[in-house]
Parts: C-alpha cells; structure tokens; sequence
C-alpha cells in the first residue's frame, strides 16, 4: 500500500473513531467537553504528553515487531 494512500486511510479511521461518542452518547461527551474545558492546562498537557507517547509505543510496536503479525 502506498504511503499516501496508508495515511489518507488512517485520517479517515481517526474521524471515524472520533466521531463515535458524538453519535452514540451526545450528553455524555457533552459533560465530559465541560469538565475538560475547565480542568488546568498542565493537566491537559500531561494527558496529552501520555497519549502521545502510547500512540508512538503503539506505533513502534506494530512496525518494529511481530507482535501484530
């Protein structure tokens, strides 16, 4: 698969996964947008940060081993 066609494939399942608790639980997500609206920055970062860095784990995992073949 082409590396253009690899990323393009995977925006598109990101929205898809974003989408979901917009869909399925509008209230819920709501609330959670409120309380994460109003929690301190350096806490949103440090949730970020870990994110971040399980995304890139995951990553790496699934191109640099065969754990996922």
């Amino acid at each position: 698969m082409p590396a253009m066609k690899l990323l393009v494939s995977l925006i598109g399942l990101v929205l898809i996964l974003e989408s979901l608790p917009y869909i399925a639980f509008p209230e819920a997500t709501r609330s959670w947008l409120r309380q994460l609206s109003e929690m301190e920055s350096s806490v949103l970062r440090i949730f970020g940060f870990f994110a971040l860095a399980a995304g890139l784990l995951l990553c790496y995992l699934a191109q640099r081993t065969s754990w996922f073949s």
